[in-house]
């Protein structure tokens, strides 16, 4: 599938679309100790087909298909989905490239949103446009699961205050350093931006904007959009700090 940027939609940051950011991503972004709790989730709903939103360099699609899950993972940063797709058993998984706008109806069990993708829809026309295109690619009674962090605990602060150089070695392209360069808050956004200068001199920049709703705001637009909550939860990998929505389907 090809995506066809829908103008609701935010381009990827080009930590996931530039393809030597992209071919790093899973050092830099380190353990992921969020993904057991979404496979837990899964299983505790007995889902068996799940849609991956915004599944990057495939971490947790590939986990899941590994438990016997058919998993659809769809991203609209290409590069990304190069890494996955290149992947040891990635065959297991239906890769789209593309946005929630962009799927079919397909009648999932379950999709999933981790590693705070729900706050990259900065704009209410695009978060509204994302949940429809949930909604319309699960069945009556699918669930949606994602993550987004607390405003209250205001995280932007701790990150604003991390001005160091951070050092990743990378295998098969050496060492990486990352430097925060920029760095802005107009709430509920925030935005910042960082360098990283390979061994061979090239430095590259990639810019975030990240968006912050309340519990409120996000009980409000997961029922506009055809979603119950079901239950809100505390994210065990980052206690008091995230919010974990469990949403049907209705």
């Amino acid at each position: 599938m090809t995506s066809s940027s829908p103008a609701s939609q935010p381009g990827p940051d080009a930590l996931f679309a530039e393809p030597r950011l992209a071919a790093c991503y899973d050092v830099f972004d380190g353990e992921r100790d969020d993904l057991p709790h979404y496979r837990a989730i899964l299983a505790e709903h007995g889902a068996y087909t799940v849609v991956d939103i915004g599944c990057g360099t495939g971490s947790l699609a590939m986990l899941l298909a590994a438990d016997g899950l058919a998993v659809t993972g769809i991203d609209p940063a290409l590069a990304s989905l190069d890494v996955a797709r290149a992947k040891p058993h990635a065959e297991s998984v239906t890769w789209l490239h593309g946005t929630a706008e962009d799927l079919p109806p397909l009648a999932a069990d379950a999709a999933v949103m981790t590693g705070n993708v729900a706050q990259v829809f900065t704009t209410d026309e695009a978060w509204a446009a994302t949940l429809r295109g949930i909604r319309g690619a699960l069945r009556p009674g699918g669930m949606l699961v994602f993550e987004t962090r607390r405003p209250e605990r205001r995280a932007w602060e701790e990150w604003q205050a991390e001005t160091g150089e951070t050092l990743y070695e990378v295998p098969g392209v050496g060492t990486v350093r990352q430097r925060p360069t920029g760095f802005g808050v107009a709430l509920p956004l925030v935005t910042f931006s960082d360098e990283f200068r390979f061994e061979d001199g090239t430095v590259l920049t990639s810019t975030s904007t990240l968006r912050w709703r309340d519990e409120q705001e996000l009980r409000d637009t997961l029922e506009a959009a055809g979603f119950a909550i079901q239950e809100i939860r505390d994210a065990p990998d980052r206690p008091c700090r995230e919010f974990v929505v469990l949403a049907r389907a209705v």
